[in-house]
C-alpha cells in the first residue's frame, strides 16, 4: 500500500479502501504496513501520533475490521502519554483489539522517534494462534523475537514492515529480498509456521532516509521455508496480494523442538 508521510488522513481512508476490496474478495485477514498511519521515521509522529487501542487511527480500523467482519494488522505510529511507539495492533472481525506489539529491533538512527517497545505475544483465534512483529524485528541476532514467537505457539506471524531503497537502487542488478528471505525461512521451517512481511511502497519524505524508496516486494513463507509468493518491486507497486493458507500441525512444544531438531 502505498503510505505518504505524515498524511494520516489519506493514508486512513486508502487503508480504509483496501480492507474493504480484500474483504470483499474472501480475504480473511489483511496485513498492512508499518508506520502505516504516519510513515516511518516521519517528524509528524510527535504531533499526530495517536493513542492504541482508542486513538483515531486505531479506532477506524477498529470499525473497518467490524464493518468488514475481518481480520485487520496494521503498522500504526502509537502515542502513549509522553513517548511514541513503532506500534502494530491485530485487530479481531468484532472489532476488539486482540494484540498490541510495540517493536523491539528498531534501527539506531529510528530511536529519535521511538521509545523502546516492551512486549512481545501472541493472540490464540479461531484461524490459529497470530504472532505479530514489525520490520527489523526478523532479524534480530538469531532470530529471537520470531523464533521465540514460534515458542509461544504462533501458527503464523504477521509483520508489518517498510522496506526502503537507496534511490538508485537497481532491482536488476540487485535483486532485494534476501535480507527477508533469509531471516524468515528457517524459522518458518523450523517452527512448520507461516510468515506474512508487509512493506509499503512510495517516497520517503522525511528523516533519515529522505529520499529513499520503499518498494514493495511484500512476502509470504509457507512451513516448508518456500516462499508463496513476493509482491512486484518499486515506489509505484501499490497493490493488493492474497494468498491461501493453510496451517500445519504443530509437531513439538518447548523443548521438544530440540529433539526434533
Amino acid at each position: 500500500m502505498l503510505v505518504e508521510g505524515g498524511r494520516k488522513e489519506e493514508n486512513l481512508r486508502r487503508a480504509m479502501d483496501r480492507i474493504q476490496e480484500a474483504a470483499s474478495s474472501g480475504a480473511q485477514v489483511v496485513v498492512l504496513p508499518e508506520a502505516m498511519t504516519l510513515g516511518w521515521t516521519h517528524s509528524s509522529a510527535s504531533r499526530d501520533a495517536d493513542e492504541i487501542p482508542d486513538g483515531d487511527g486505531c479506532l477506524r480500523l477498529r470499525e473497518a475490521a467490524q464493518r468488514n467482519r475481518i481480520y485487520v494488522c496494521a503498522g500504526l505510529v502509537e502515542r502513549a502519554g509522553p513517548l511514541i511507539f513503532n506500534s502494530a495492533a491485530l485487530i479481531g472481525p468484532d472489532g476488539d483489539l486482540l494484540l498490541h506489539h510495540r517493536k523491539l529491533n528498531e534501527l539506531d538512527i529510528a530511536h529519535e522517534y521511538y521509545a523502546q517497545g516492551d512486549r512481545l505475544a501472541v493472540a490464540s483465534t479461531p484461524l490459529g494462534t497470530v504472532g505479530v512483529m514489525i520490520c527489523a524485528d526478523a532479524f534480530a541476532r538469531g532470530q529471537v523475537v520470531c523464533r521465540t514467537l514460534g515458542l509461544m505457539g504462533a501458527d503464523i506471524i504477521l509483520s508489518p514492515c517498510a522496506w526502503a531503497v537507496p534511490a538508485d537502487h537497481d532491482n536488476a542488478k540487485e535483486p532485494y529480498g534476501q535480507l527477508w528471505l533469509d531471516n524468515y525461512y528457517s524459522v518458518a521451517r523450523d517452527f512448520k509456521l507461516w510468515i506474512a512481511g508487509v512493506s509499503n511502497v512510495g517516497w520517503l519524505s522525511d528523516g533519515p532516509w529522505k529520499g529513499r524508496k520503499c518498494i514493495g516486494c511484500s512476502l509470504v513463507i509457507d512451513p516448508d521455508g518456500d516462499q508463496v509468493l513476493m509482491g512486484r518491486y518499486g515506489p509505484d507497486a501499490d497493490t493488493i496480494l492474497y494468498a491461501e493458507v493453510e496451517l500445519r500441525s504443530r509437531p513439538a512444544r518447548g523443548d521438544g523442538w530440540e529433539r526434533m531438531w
